[in-house]
């Protein structure tokens, strides 16, 4: 399976958003996985995708969700062209829920595991304007203007929602179990723990241990997955936090020092001047300057 995997920069990029056509792409799209959940929508045509030991085919107007991690490929029928929409997310990025849900990564999860279809079918993508959703996302992802990502992740969780309920509509039912686990981290959903506890005193020690992992295969998973260590990731969450609280707070440098789990006012100055050859001081004065400027 190793060598079936395509790269994925999940820090950076929590999702992508993109049009493939088999005019300008080559095909068939071998066998390959990747830590990304992919939703496909076809805009023409019809494409034979193959997921793991299965075959979907999947016609204009019809969506496909191909879950985390799970190898599929994409063939083309009768040698006919075909044009797709796509979305590649982090699933476990998605952390915004309601009270009464647990997170949308342990839903999938269990939807995964009840077998339920993955293929969504003409008729409720068109009721919901799915195809809507798909060319907004990739035309704010083109654009790229100011608070485009915040606009994507708001057609994102409306799109799994609409998944979700497609679920329901055919008896899917979120058991007690999928709650039970919401405590419970590993590799791929402990991102939104460790944001959630900057202030703290982090260990990667004691984040290795709340997966239930050990240190050393801990580490070198995060490595693995992230393409940096933990310890590093955990530094540069704390300045680019602190880059936030310097330029929309007017909090003095030993509070933001606590804000950001640094251990005092000195320690944040250093770190922060060998990641941004500034010290905090000289950051907030220069960029204070260019928006009076602006």
């Amino acid at each position: 399976m190793l060598n079936l995997y395509e790269e994925s920069d999940l820090l950076h990029n929590p999702f992508e958003c993109f049009y493939c056509d088999s005019k300008y792409a080559i095909f068939p799209i071998s066998p390959h996985w990747h830590y990304y959940m992919e939703l496909v929508f076809v805009l023409k045509g019809t494409v034979n995708v193959h997921v793991e030991n299965e075959e979907y085919i999947v016609s204009e107007g019809e969506m496909i969700v191909l879950h985390p991690k799970l190898v599929h490929a994409f063939y083309l029928i009768n040698n006919q062209p075909v044009s797709m929409a796509g979305i590649k997310l982090d699933i476990n990025s998605m952390t915004f829920t309601s009270s009464y849900s647990p997170r949308l990564s342990s839903i999938f999860h269990l939807a995964q595991k009840k077998k339920e279809s993955i293929l969504i079918d003409k008729k409720y993508v068109e009721e919901e304007q799915i195809e809507a959703i798909f060319h907004n996302c990739i035309s704010e992802t083109e654009n790229n203007k100011y608070g485009y990502d915040i606009i994507i992740f708001g057609h994102l969780y409306h799109l799994l929602i609409i998944i979700i309920r497609y679920w329901q509509n055919t008896g899917f039912t979120i058991d007690a179990k999928t709650f039970s686990e919401e405590e419970n981290y590993d590799i791929f959903n402990i991102l939104p723990y460790i944001s959630n506890h900057l202030d703290s005193n982090l260990r990667v020690n004691d984040i290795a241990a709340s997966c239930g992992l050990s240190y050393s295969y801990f580490a070198k998973k995060f490595l693995e997955v992230y393409g940096k260590s933990c310890k590093e990731y955990i530094e540069d969450m704390r300045i680019y936090k602190a880059e936030e609280l310097l330029l929309f707070t007017d909090f003095d440098l030993s509070y933001i020092s606590q804000l950001t789990g640094f251990s005092d006012c000195s320690h944040l100055i250093k770190s922060f001047k060998q990641r941004k050859n500034i010290t905090p001081k000289q950051f907030r004065m220069l960029n204070n300057t260019n928006k009076n400027k602006s």
